[in-house]
């Protein structure tokens, strides 16, 4: 019987599949970093999922850009 693969490898697997369809050069050691902080990310993400919300509960924020400068400073 196989086992299903960690969160941590599965992460690996996904940096390094978006990273050669990217075509981006990336160290095993980097790949190692940049899998950590999406296994992170992604186990925030899963905390927040598992909170049962309405809509109501969180409004949006509507995304109001600063005016962009006419001149540089």
């Amino acid at each position: 019987m196989s086992q299903s693969p960690t969160p941590e490898e599965t992460a690996l697997a996904y940096v390094h599949a978006s990273a050669a369809l990217l075509d981006l050069p990336m160290e095993p050691a980097q790949a190692a970093r940049v899998a950590v902080y999406l296994a992170r990310t992604a186990d925030m993400a899963r905390l927040l999922d598992d909170v049962p919300m309405d809509v109501a509960d969180e409004p949006a924020a509507l995304f109001c850009p600063a005016p962009f400068p006419e001149t540089l400073p």
